[in-house]
């Protein structure tokens, strides 16, 4: 181990990693083999089946509803190609880390720590936003209605991390079955609403931009300014890899999940788009504060739509519940290995990281309750997780290109190519980010930067040498150095 940690600090040009004890670990683990892949799947689904029922519609606003497909199809081709490179690098590297596991190999601990932060941001801003569309969703329904939002949204963190803080088999577990009742109010807004449906509707918005058509009623630039709304549909499947060391089997079970749960996104997805549109129309959807519900209600289908606006909170609540799972696994990874304050990354007796479970939820409540604001948020988190996926997909090129010979139990289809599109497209939505919300990037990225001065500052010279992460980058920088 003393050659891989000599050859890990030099190929990083940065000193003061050194290892820990036993007992250090065993106070930092995870309970092992606890998730399947249908749970994993499951998991993915849960991240992003909220952005079905609300917030993606107004991509619809912005680029029309043929503005919108394309936005859809764009970035669906970004995240299921990212997914691929993914599995391919969760199956050699199989770890909590995940994505900053993946980049610490590939582009050394600076590279390893913007993404790590940026998924952590991700995933911390995201909870905050859908604790948000949670509390107006309670009050929309007349229930509650004296009680106020914070109250709600505090009430939400208080059960949701409970749950998780009993063990990741049963939070896992409530997250799959809230997720089949959120799939089963989307089956229903499907039979609801297919009666209603026209092509006409999708195209009855009036051209507004030079230029324009009525299939493209706002331009190219329309197009553009809708690509961070198609993200809203697949948003945070990203974070399945995260459960690898919980898995059962990583190397088979994290390829199943995420690409079974892109697969079926994407199907979800497309119902929402093309139905909620040709039932009332694109002019009426762009603007729909409840999308799924809305349109019901306006063609008609009371029934359906009382059926949905209940059912369909699961959606909210199994991304929110999903989300606070996530943050807290990568949180736990990068304390862990020294990236944050080590405490983070305490486990208990149920092998939870409780410490990061409780510090990262009182940072999500008083995001939610300090900015209240869940668009913004959420445009604040798209932000953060554009970053992170152009590093993703980068380390997936480098070690590709550096590292041919790495033990890989599943290939991503179309190799570096389709994660070579999977950048260019990553880095598209991040300029695009700008365009829909400047102030949110703008504070995101301020964010970032701060958490980049702290690792500069003292995390970098208190690294943990013989963390699983850092192990996979020092056995990669020996055999450089043997070789």
């Amino acid at each position: 181990m003393s050659t891989a940690v000599s050859a890990i600090e030099h190929a990083s040009g940065t000193p003061g990693a050194r290892e820990e004890s036993a007992e250090y670990f065993e106070k930092r683990s995870l309970k092992k083999g606890s998730v399947s892949w249908v749970m994993l799947m499951g998991l993915g689904v849960a991240y992003a089946i909220s952005g079905d029922f609300s917030g993606w519609n107004y991509g619809i606003a912005e680029g029309g509803w043929l503005g919108m497909v394309i936005a859809f199809l764009v970035m669906g081709a970004m995240y299921l190609f990212m997914s691929f490179g993914l599995a391919e690098m969760s199956c050699a590297m199989p770890t909590a880390g995940a994505g900053y596991a993946f980049a610490r190999r590939a582009m050394g601990k600076v590279g390893g720590a913007l993404t790590g932060f940026a998924i952590l941001v991700d995933f911390v801003i995201c909870p905050a936003a859908i604790s948000i569309f949670i509390a107006d969703y309670v009050h929309a329904l007349g229930l509650f209605s004296q009680v106020p939002s914070a109250a709600i949204v505090g009430v939400f963190f208080l059960v949701f991390i409970g749950v998780q803080l009993v063990g990741v088999g049963e939070a896992l577990k409530v997250t799959f079955i809230i997720t089949l009742v959120a799939v089963s109010a989307l089956a229903a807004f499907v039979i609801g609403i297919v009666p209603s449906f026209s092509i006409e509707h999708l195209f009855d918005i009036a051209p507004a931009a030079a230029g324009a058509t009525a299939a493209l009623p706002f331009g190219v630039a329309g197009v553009v300014s809708a690509l961070p709304f198609g993200m809203w549909l697949f948003l945070g499947v990203e974070g399945v890899p995260l459960a690898a060391e919980e898995a059962a089997d990583p190397k088979r079970d994290i390829p199943r999940g995420i690409i079974g749960a892109m697969l079926l996104l994407f199907v979800t997805g497309a119902l929402a788009l093309m139905l909620t549109t040709g039932g009332p129309g694109a002019a009426f959807a762009g603007t729909a504060a409840a999308p799924l519900v809305d349109a019901l209600n306006q063609v008609g289908a009371p029934a359906f739509a009382t059926f949905v606006n209940y059912a369909g909170l699961a959606g909210l609540v199994a991304s929110f519940f999903s989300c606070i799972y996530s943050a807290s696994r990568q949180a736990f990874a990068l304390s862990r290995a020294g990236y944050l304050p080590k405490f983070l990354s305490y486990t208990g007796e149920r092998k939870t990281p409780f410490v990061a479970l409780i510090v990262l939820g009182v940072i999500e409540f008083a995001l939610a309750v300090g900015i209240g604001n869940g668009s913004a948020l959420l445009n604040m988190a798209v932000f953060a997780a554009c970053v992170s996926y152009a590093m993703m997909n980068l380390s997936h090129i480098l070690l590709h290109l550096h590292e041919p010979e790495m033990e890989r139990a599943f290939t991503a289809p179309g190799g570096i190519v389709l994660t070579s599109i999977s950048l260019a497209l990553s880095l598209v939505a991040l300029v695009s980010t700008f365009f829909v919300d400047m102030t949110a990037a703008g504070c995101t990225l301020a964010v970032v930067v701060a958490l980049m001065a702290y690792f500069f500052g003292y995390s970098s010279h208190h690294l943990v040498a013989n963390a699983p992460d850092e192990e996979f980058a020092a056995l990669a920088a020996a055999e450089a150095e043997l070789a």
